[in-house]
């Protein structure tokens, strides 16, 4: 729950001038700015990946500590967005093919 909100926050005292644009407006950046700001400070992990199409990869981060998941749609173009968050993530082990 609280990275629902610290996220947003986060990304608009990050970049002063679109605090005061709407949250769908400020949800992407650059793919190495995000992950860094996934990795370090939210301590996020990237639990798998996955092509949608040739120009589209996406990406589950998940905070170990709490739960909490995110999906980021990578572009070929640089930019990574925010596209899903969410709670209580829980990670399966596949079984036997």
């Amino acid at each position: 729950m609280v990275l629902r909100y610290a996220l947003p926050l986060f990304i608009c005292f990050s970049f002063p001038p679109l605090a005061d644009a709407q949250m769908t407006d400020v949800s992407c950046d650059d793919s190495t700015r995000m992950a860094h700001m996934l990795t370090n400070a939210l301590g996020a992990e990237r639990q798998g990946r996955g092509l949608r199409d040739p120009e589209t990869l996406l990406e589950i981060w998940v905070t170990e500590r709490n739960g909490d998941w995110i999906i980021v749609q990578n572009y070929t173009n640089g930019t990574s967005c925010i596209v899903a968050m969410g709670e209580h993530w829980e990670g399966e082990i596949p079984g036997p093919a």
